[in-house]
């Protein structure tokens, strides 16, 4: 079912699915996971089958839309700010809370690539947060930027596109200053591409483009804000892995060509025993689909089972 929750003022839209097994149920009610969907994206990109696992094994999941992006309400449209992301996860807790049957000792969040170091920020702000599920995260902005700590994979090509990535940032730098000036004279966003080919000047271009474009949905908008991308270097997760106080599991892609995977180890070591750590010699698209996703997702199952039994409640 379709729902509306309220976040600062707007109403974002979320698909709500009810447990399809009683196994999780306790006098209390059930456990619900509160998942958002990563930089850029929309909830219908690639996120329902972990939703439909997740509730197969017995948890409600409100699966949500940020203020702006797909079916939520909010503008500018399709401007990517983490501080606005982590509000609207904690709207989406506090509605999933006050769902019927729902335990509110049992709400779990997930989230994958930016929204994977959202739900690290958000369980280190709320430690009534029962357990945190984050994959291929975002934990490092400036790292992610600077292009240190991102372990190449070694099955890959040789990269010969070095003068049209170089000609790739100029052309995004120029789009993100003018969208800046935009936003300090309060005029429409200067946009830009998400996904494109190599050397268009999108975002993510290339085979990572490729991939993720065969798992967005009919909601996904190839566009965003290229002020968005000046917030990048400030969203930096890994600092606050320490006040985290439940149990996270991190799935890790080790040649992540998108968010170092350098950083996500960071965060399993500033967690210390409350990290389980899952890794695969993958990039950061794969994921989603495959055998990585079905070896993933039955971990991440058997965590949730785990964390959020009836004895958790």
């Amino acid at each position: 079912m379709t729902i509306t929750f309220a976040s600062h003022g707007d109403l974002c839209e979320a698909d709500y699915l009810e447990a399809g097994s009683d196994a999780l149920t306790s006098p209390a009610g059930r456990p619900c996971v509160v998942m958002a969907h990563g930089f850029g994206t929309t909830r219908d990109s690639g996120l329902m089958p972990f939703a439909r696992r997740f509730t197969a094994a017995g948890c409600d999941v409100l699966l949500f839309d940020y203020r702006g992006f797909g079916g939520s309400a909010g503008t500018p449209r399709q401007d990517v700010h983490h501080l606005r992301h982590r509000e609207d996860y904690h709207a989406a807790v506090a509605a999933a809370r006050a769902r019927p049957g729902v335990d509110p000792a049992r709400v779990a969040i997930w989230g994958s690539s930016y929204s994977g170091g959202h739900v690290i920020v958000v369980a280190a702000q709320d430690p009534t947060i029962a357990a945190v599920v984050s994959q291929g995260a975002a934990v490092d902005g400036l790292k992610a930027i600077t292009g240190r700590g991102k372990v190449p994979d070694p099955a890959a090509p040789p990269s010969s596109a070095r003068r049209k990535a170089k000609g790739k940032g100029a052309a995004i730098g120029r789009a993100v200053v003018a969208d800046l000036l935009r936003a300090a004279t309060r005029r429409p966003p200067r946009m830009i591409a998400f996904l494109g080919d190599a050397g268009s000047g999108a975002m993510i271009s290339g085979p990572g483009a490729e991939q993720f474009e065969e798992i967005t949905g009919p909601s996904f908008r190839n566009e965003m804000c290229a002020r968005g991308i000046a917030r990048i270097a400030f969203n930096r997760p890994v600092r606050h892995a320490s006040a985290v106080r439940c149990p996270t599991l991190l799935v890790i892609a080790e040649y992540d060509e998108i968010a170092p995977s350098s950083a996500v180890h960071e965060v399993a070591r500033r967690l210390g025993p409350l990290a389980e750590v899952v890794s695969y010699d993958c990039g950061h698209f794969a994921i989603y689909a495959g055998t990585e996703f079905e070896d993933s997702v039955a971990r991440q199952v058997g965590f949730l089972q785990r964390v959020l039994g009836a004895g958790a409640s």
